[in-house]
This record gives C-alpha cells, structure tokens and sequence, in this order.
C-alpha cells in the first residue's frame, strides 16, 4: 500500500471525473441517452483493445473474470446509462446533489468486497464531509422538488457505480488500475455495440459539435483514462479512504456547470470546497482501515507480495 502515491491518483481520477455530468448533459441535450452511455463504452473499448495490444498484457484469470464482470456492470455499463437517462430531464447540478452519497456508498463496498475495516474517526470524518456538501448544494438551491424519477435513476448509478469502484480497487491490486479498466471494457463489447447500434439506428445521431465534444470527452477522459490513475489510486491508498476524495467531486462538478452550462452556484463553492478539503485530509490521516490478511478473496502472503512487486512494475502502465 502507498497512501501517498494513491491519494494523488486519485485525486486525478477524480478531477477527470468531476466533468462527467456536465459532458453527459450537453452530449444527451440532442443525442440519444442510450447511444450516449454505450456509445461512449464502445469507443474506450476501441483505446483499451490497442493499449492492451501494445502493452502485451496476459489475459485475466477465470476468477478475474468474474470479477471484472462486476466492475462492467457498475462502471462501464450502470452508471454511464443511469446517469444518461437522468441527465435527459435533470440538470448536471443537481445530479451532483445524488452523486454526494458516492463516497459512503464506495465505502460501504470496500468493506463488504475489500475486507477493508475504516476506524470510527474515518465514519465520522466522511459524514461531516457528506453533510458540509449537501448544506451547500441545499444553500445554492440544487436541492429541491420531490424525488423523481431521474433521481431514482442517479441512485441505482450511485450504487452500481460504488460497486464498480470497490471490485475495481481490489482488482487492479492484481493487475494493474489501466489494465482493469481496459478488461472491464472489452468484457462489456457484447452488450455495448448491439446497444449502441440499435440506438443509431433508432434514433440517428445528429449531435452539433458542443454534444459530440461532450461524447468525446466522455469516451476518452471519463471512461477510459480517468480510470487508469482512480483504480490505481484505490489499490494503493485503500478503496475506502481514497474514495473519500470523491466528496469534492460535487462541488467540482457545480463549478463546472456554472463555468460551462451556465448554471448557478452560490459564492461560498470555494469556503465549502475548502471544509469538505479539510475532512478528506483529516480521513487520509486515519489510521488502520487496511485489507486484513484474510481478507475476502484475498489470496496467501507469497500472493500478496507478488501483487505489490507487479504493482510497482506497472506505474508507468497505470498513469500513462
């Protein structure tokens, strides 16, 4: 484990991340959400097959299949579609609103998938972090109206996307955060291009430059490279505590929507980015939360030592 190391991957993953909503927006203002999430996951598959080629990377096990099958679903699959279809009537602002519950809900994932076990100090550090931001978005008036069903959608993406974070941390401790993501996506092939196509063929894609720039950034930026330093980042700072960082990823993405869309956020952004700051740090400074010897699907201490040798061999691999 290099908490150092991870805390600055992921920090850059997550800077990738934090234009996601609003790219989604402006792409599914005129193209269709359907050909939007999987069109997006078609591209990336296209960039991994050649990284993968170039690379020479081994094929994953029969176990790491499986596996990766998780981390399809929840990333290159669910949240891309969920957060398509929700984009389609809700604004990226307050779609930043639901997304706040996605370092808790990675968290979560990361002990029930990771074995890993956060101290209280942890908890209680995360949950000041999580109140500070929904204050604020309540305050820059993001939070209002009845649940709908663009919110129920941002939920099940939320909890499909911080099921993919938590398998994808723990896998990429094996082979490598760039390579999981790039299985992950090949994998899904069979369900994105079938997708895709009908989507193009039902409802032809005639986007102007702003929207196809969106899907762009979307296929290269956010499905494809942001993961290369967030799933290395999550296997050497620990899922639960990297994934943390993700609370300022909301207030990211309103600055965004403000600078690009032109939606509107309230001055005090920077006084609550700063506080939400100060609680990622004081939860990166906590001890223990690690992977146990025995954790679940972990494998024997000669294993472990390996993985982090072939970790270390994969540096240049992962932040490429």
């Amino acid at each position: 484990m290099r908490p150092g190391a991870g805390i600055a991957l992921g920090a850059l993953g997550v800077l990738a991340f934090s234009m996601s909503l609003p790219a989604t927006r402006v792409a599914v203002h005129t193209l269709d959400p359907w050909f939007v999430a999987f069109g997006r996951a078609v591209g990336a598959a296209l960039l991994a097959w050649a990284y993968l080629r170039l690379t020479g990377a081994p094929r994953p096990t029969r176990d790491q299949w499986r596996r990766l099958s998780i981390v399809a679903l929840g990333v290159v699959v669910g949240f891309p579609l969920f957060t398509s279809l929700a984009l389609t009537t809700q604004t990226s602002a307050h779609g930043a609103v639901v997304v706040t519950v996605l370092p808790a809900m990675t968290a979560v994932f990361a002990v029930l998938r990771a074995g890993e076990r956060p101290p209280p100090l942890f908890w209680l550090a995360g949950a000041a972090g999580l109140a500070l931001v929904l204050a604020f978005l309540a305050a820059s008036g993001s939070m209002r109206g009845a649940l709908s069903a663009a919110d129920l959608f941002l939920l099940a993406a939320v909890v499909l996307c911080g099921l993919g974070y938590a398998e994808g941390g723990r896998l990429a401790r094996e082979l490598g955060g760039a390579r999981t993501i790039c299985w992950a996506l090949l994998l899904s092939l069979p369900v994105t291009v079938p997708v895709t196509a009908v989507a193009a063929l039902v409802h032809p894609p005639r986007g102007g430059v702003v929207a196809w720039t969106g899907l762009g950034y979307l296929t290269v930026v956010s499905m494809f490279l942001g993961f290369f330093a967030w799933y290395a980042g999550l296997a050497r700072g620990g899922i639960a505590k990297v994934g943390q960082i993700q609370l300022v990823q909301p207030v990211l993405t309103l600055i965004w929507s403000a600078v690009l869309l032109g939606e509107a956020v309230t001055p005090g952004a920077l006084v609550v980015a700063g506080a939400v700051l100060a609680c990622v740090v004081l939860i990166q400074r906590t001890r223990g939360g690690a992977v146990p010897a025995h954790a679940p699907g972990g494998s024997s201490s000669a294993g472990r030592d390996r993985a982090r040798h072939a970790g270390d061999v994969r540096v240049a691999d992962e932040v490429s």
